[in-house]
């Protein structure tokens, strides 16, 4: 945009800008406004939620096509729920669990998840090596953590080839990982497996429904967290505003010229401010103009944090037929597309609802291909989990959210190797006047909507300590 042009653009004053009307930015602008200060968030879609998603089948049930699930631990977003006066329900997890590998079926109503006796307990034992190792990480600061300068020399593949040397176990840990990652554990280092894992709460929380991360769900989805937010924020909520540059943010600019402000540009609007929340997926926040440019390493960080790969499918048929066969309709398959499924039933409904993923390597082989061939294939995969009845859905929902266009990725951010110990630390830390914000900057949670809220509060609360020092 030439001088001329951006003179032409109306501009507007305001306390705090919070580019990103996500979960973590919507809650660090209610904490502001809490605390008396003008705030504007500005959101690039013409919905608030980020990757929060609600969606509805043609028979009237919601659903969600983005993040969905809460659990123990989860303590900000259960009250936040619970503030905001939604229910929540504990996901139906009765029945035998499903395992697909080396061409075989396997049965089982534990967490071996069918794996032969030996293999179970090789899996058992590499469960507990990294959480035991989790348990060792600084969250605060993972590159300070024991042995963070080897474990972040080597790929995740590469510390569970040296951890778990059972064939059966060690595939089965790389398609939980990859449920877990959206990505192959040769994609992210040692040393960011451990701290995310870590951070919340270990491996078997993460990988188990009840009790662990996938316990329950909101009643009518976790969309309405951030659409009843945004409801209490008001007109500070400007949609179909993409915020194109950040400038005048730094620090040596204030104290050379006091009543100096930020400037944020969008595509219509320019918005001077004394501070500003970028709450984005780094490779979102990577995206956006700074003058003057960020300094190298923060650069670094956020542009290296690759978002995860995962297309999200939502079956529905008319009743849940897998019920009837004793199943819970949790499947784990190392043959597949489709890697998870889980039984994703809605109390409001009788019909019958999966949720399938694609993630990894399998979900960048799908990009190719039209929604309608990815649902074939999906529908192909469930037939071969549930028999002939799964290939007569009565509906097929999905999103590709390395396709939506202001995420491109689910459903988190993840570090290669040797980025924690050298950049890492600049991840969150506050940049002039700038703070940063989502579920990637959380120490607690991290790539949860439980992350993404702490966050939040976070970086309202640096922007707080801020006031009366200037």
């Amino acid at each position: 945009m030439n001088d001329a042009k951006r003179n032409d653009v109306p501009e507007r004053t305001t306390d705090v800008v919070v580019v990103g009307a996500g979960i973590a930015g919507l809650t660090a602008a209610e904490l502001l406004v809490e605390h008396g200060q003008d705030v504007i968030v500005l959101e690039a879609r013409e919905r608030v939620g980020g990757r929060l998603e609600g969606g509805h089948f043609t028979s009237g049930t919601s659903i969600e096509l983005g993040g969905q699930w809460v659990g123990p631990t989860q303590d900000e977003v259960l009250a936040l729920a619970e503030r905001l006066g939604l229910e929540t329900f504990t996901v139906r997890d009765k029945g035998r669990s499903l395992l697909f590998a080396e061409g075989g079926r396997q049965e089982s109503d534990d967490d071996t998840f069918g794996l032969p006796g030996e293999s179970a307990r090789a899996f058992q034992e590499l469960v507990e090596t990294i959480d035991g190792t989790a348990a060792t990480i600084d969250r605060q600061a993972p590159g300070n953590s024991p042995g963070a300068a080897g474990l972040d020399r080597m790929t995740a593949a590469q510390w569970l080839d040296d951890t778990c040397q059972d064939r059966a176990a060690r595939r089965f840990a790389d398609t939980l990982l990859a449920s877990i990652f959206a990505a192959e554990s040769d994609e992210y280092s040692a040393l960011h497996m451990l701290y995310y894992l870590s951070s919340g709460g270990g491996l078997h929380r993460m990988m188990i429904t009840i009790g662990g991360a996938q316990d329950s769900r909101v009643r009518g989805g976790t969309h309405q967290l951030a659409e009843r937010l945004a409801e209490s924020l008001g007109d500070r909520v400007v949609l179909d505003h993409e915020v194109l540059e950040i400038s005048e943010w730094d620090t040596e600019q204030r104290l050379k010229a006091p009543n100096n402000q930020a400037m944020v540009r969008t595509t219509s609007t320019r918005y001077r401010c004394d501070h500003v929340i970028v709450a984005l997926p780094p490779v979102m926040a990577a995206r956006i103009d700074y003058a003057p440019p960020l300094p190298a390493n923060r650069d670094i960080a956020q542009s290296h944090m690759n978002a995860g790969n995962v297309i999200k499918f939502q079956i529905e048929y008319d009743t849940p037929f897998w019920h009837a066969e004793g199943l819970s309709g949790t499947v784990l398959s190392l043959d597949h597309h489709v890697s998870l499924v889980y039984d994703n039933g809605v109390p409001d409904s009788q019909r019958g609802i999966l949720v399938a993923f694609v993630e990894g390597r399998h979900a960048r082989a799908f990009n190719d291909l039209s929604e309608e061939q990815r649902a074939q294939l999906v529908v192909d995969d469930l037939e071969c989990f549930f028999g002939e009845t799964a290939s007569r859905p009565t509906e097929v929902l999905q999103r590709n959210w390395s396709e939506e266009p202001f995420t491109r990725g689910c459903y988190g951010g993840r570090f290669g190797t040797g980025l924690w110990t050298t950049v890492g630390e600049h991840l969150a830390k506050p940049l002039g006047r700038i703070s940063w914000a989502g579920a990637e900057t959380a120490s607690v949670w991290n790539g949860y909507i439980d992350g993404a809220i702490r966050s939040g509060q976070r970086a309202a609360e640096e922007v707080l300590s801020t006031i009366g020092k200037r």
